[in-house]
């Protein structure tokens, strides 16, 4: 169920210039980066690009979910890790990411894990998002 405007309580703001070869600043100057294509994508590399940042929200999101989910069940996550990493390429369209999910959490085995992953990836905002328009793969790390 999508939220109302009325539930939201926070509206990050960012503005692009340039598109993949520019920059990118957060309107509270928090978050000001120069973004280049990957040299794999004919760039230069030198700065970030669209699918670290994607990839750096996603991963900080879903450990956040899954600190929900281990303290609603009350597991311990210590020391857990979440690395998320997102591909982009060519498809039908133009081009399209993929994301696989990793998460290492040491106080647990990796049956526990993978279900707490499961768990997490239900309430994610990220994955909310997501669902249904990109594919997303989960692994214990």
């Amino acid at each position: 169920m999508a939220i109302q405007q009325s539930d939201v309580k926070y509206t990050a703001v960012a503005t692009a210039e340039g598109g993949r070869d520019g920059r990118v600043a957060a309107d509270d100057g928090k978050l000001d980066v120069v973004v280049n294509p990957p040299k794999e994508m004919g760039g230069s590399g030198e700065g970030t690009n669209p699918e670290q940042l994607f990839a750096a929200g996603y991963a900080a999101c879903f450990q956040g979910a899954l600190g929900v989910v281990a303290r609603n069940e009350k597991v311990d996550i210590t020391g857990s890790l979440v690395t998320a990493e997102v591909g982009i390429g060519s498809n039908d369209d133009g081009f399209g990411i993929i994301v696989a999910i990793k998460g290492s959490i040491p106080t647990v085995d990796a049956a526990t894990a993978q279900s707490l992953l499961e768990k997490a990836h239900q309430v994610c905002p990220y994955s909310k998002a997501t669902r249904g328009n990109i594919e997303v793969t989960l692994a214990v790390a």
